[in-house]
């Protein structure tokens, strides 16, 4: 029996933690051929005994199709891990950006939608994660209201396919429930929904996935950094006091000593009106400083200023977010704040390690 046969039947059988093959995550070990006889090693992370047990015979049904007479022998171990290490529920994702802010409408969604677009048309594989269950507003600005996620059976347990935009795999509570439904959730129902998102999707490899989360400091905020390593945050914040006070205390949630989730930049959003007749003019509506004012206080840098322009409303409005659209200031902006991004999210990467999943025993 051939080796490379029996390693291209293992690719087909997929790891139902991450919906990837078996081959390309390097989980297969010790393949041993000798005779009749294949034995080897599957890595296998936090999967319940129905999940092994369906992975266990994907496996030998994957090999009898090319050897029905071959004598398959599976032996499954969970992936090596520090004792004070939990495992990381997406190994196929790169970055996990968090959008926040520290109150409502300055623009977080808006930001975050444009940032993933903008990444994507830089070449990044991104994702977009709708954190934001009560105000779940991705959907909108994305222009897939009505869609549904498929699910797909894995094992005997079913996963949800994100939904696809531009080539943005995309997944909000607002593509389950009616548009015009109330969530109302306790904290715990709220970090399950949340949980779900991360543990349940089939998110394929990406580079960049972008976390909108609610503003604020919350049980949302505290669910993300307990089950996924999060790279790093992107504050967002308007020019006035008022919302640069607020953002100060939603990041230093983030900086405390036993979260440490790294502030990789600050956008600050509405940051002037420019009229589309006069658009050398910039007039200061907010005030001006606190994109500026944050970045300093976070010991970081300020990705980009956004004006404020009708084609960034009408984008959100109209599901083509503004950065899709040319020669538009903002687009500029946004494209800037890409970059920007890439290059703080590599410098964090070559500095500092991997940010552990945190645990939180006491609010």
């Amino acid at each position: 029996m051939d080796k490379i046969k029996i390693i291209k039947a293992l690719a087909t059988v997929i790891d139902p933690a991450t919906g990837k093959d078996l081959v390309s995550l390097s989980h297969i070990k010790d393949l041993k051929v000798e005779d009749n006889n294949v034995s080897f090693v599957v890595e296998v992370g936090k999967l319940n005994e129905e999940q092994k047990q369906g992975l266990n015979f994907a496996c030998i049904e994957a090999i009898q199709k090319v050897y029905p007479e071959a004598n398959v022998h599976v032996h499954l171990e969970g992936q090596e891990t520090s004792p004070n290490t939990t495992p990381n529920p997406l190994p196929q994702v790169k970055n996990i950006i968090a959008i926040a802010s520290g109150k409502g409408g300055v623009g977080k969604s808006t930001v975050a939608v444009n940032i993933a677009a903008a990444l994507k048309k830089l070449g990044a594989k991104v994702g977009i994660l709708d954190a934001d269950i009560y105000g779940p507003s991705i959907p909108t600005m994305l222009g897939l209201q009505g869609k549904k996620p498929e699910i797909e059976n894995l094992y005997g347990q079913a996963k949800i396919v994100p939904v696809d935009w531009e080539g943005i795999p995309t997944i909000s509570i607002g593509f389950v429930i009616e548009p015009e439904q109330a969530v109302v959730l306790r904290g715990p129902r709220l970090a399950g929904v949340l949980v779900q998102f991360i543990q349940d999707c089939l998110w394929p490899d990406i580079d960049y996935l972008i976390v909108d989360l609610p503003p604020g400091t919350g049980d949302i905020q505290l669910s993300l950094v307990q089950n996924v390593p999060v790279t790093g945050v992107v504050m967002v914040t308007t020019p006035q006091k008022v919302a640069y006070v607020d953002a100060v205390k939603a990041m230093n949630m983030f900086r405390l000593s036993n979260v440490n989730v790294p502030i990789v930049g600050v956008v600050e959003n509405m940051s002037w009106f420019t009229p589309k007749e006069l658009p050398d003019n910039k007039y200061y509506i907010f005030g001006q400083g606190g994109g500026k004012e944050l970045a300093e206080k976070g010991e970081t840098m300020l990705l980009g200023q956004v004006p404020i322009t009708m084609g960034v409303r009408e984008g959100g409005d109209n599901g083509q977010p503004i950065v899709t659209q040319e020669n538009n200031v903002a687009a500029k902006a946004f494209m800037d704040i890409a970059q920007n991004l890439i290059k703080q999210v590599e410098k964090r990467n070559a500095e500092m390690e991997v940010t552990s999943i945190v645990e939180i025993t006491q609010y």
